[in-house]
């Protein structure tokens, strides 16, 4: 059997889809059925939002924190380049006046 192409849902559609289970009562195994959701999926947005509302595990990060924390990579990741390419450039240019 293939596997399923990933899908992506958006935050609004991750938070109805948590409310239906702990504010509608509904099953968890019935909403991922009702909405062709895995049910790893829909445990992992139970948790987070979990840990959104501050009832996580200790040292678990908020939804907040993880977005913050992926830009700062970005970051570092985009610093760092220009740091190689200055240090590069630097060279070259001492090479190059000798």
């Amino acid at each position: 059997m293939p596997r399923r192409e990933r899908r992506k849902y958006t935050p609004e559609f991750k938070a109805r889809t948590v409310k239906m289970v702990l504010e509608e009562g509904k099953s968890r195994a019935q909403v991922a059925k009702d909405l062709d959701l895995t049910r790893s999926a829909l445990e992992a947005w139970m948790r987070q939002s979990r840990t959104d509302a501050g009832q996580g595990p200790s040292g678990a990060l908020t939804t907040g924190e993880k977005e913050e924390l992926a830009q700062l990579r970005r970051e570092v990741r985009q610093l760092r380049m220009e740091r190689e390419i200055l240090k590069n450039a630097a060279a070259f240019f001492a090479k190059e006046s000798t």
